[in-house]
């Protein structure tokens, strides 16, 4: 899977189902693997755009990539 093609799923927070962004860069080891990654996200307050927010989700913590979406679990 090619980085272009995660690039434009929603990431949904399975505690809680909050959408936490999309995917714009990630962490890559020296052995070619997925560390982590940084994930992009407008923070909201009751309603008005706060500003930027950037979130890192590491590799162990996604559960299902699905044609639209990436299911995590922040809590891990």
């Amino acid at each position: 899977m090619r980085m272009s093609d995660i690039q434009d799923k929603n990431i949904i927070d399975l505690s809680d189902g909050s959408f936490l962004g999309n995917i714009i860069d990630a962490e890559i080891s020296n052995d070619g693997k997925v560390v982590k990654f940084i994930i992009y996200n407008r923070g909201k307050f009751m309603g008005i755009l706060k500003g930027k927010e950037e979130v890192s989700i590491s590799w162990n913590q996604i559960k299902k990539i699905g044609t639209d979406t990436i299911l995590v679990d922040k809590k891990l």
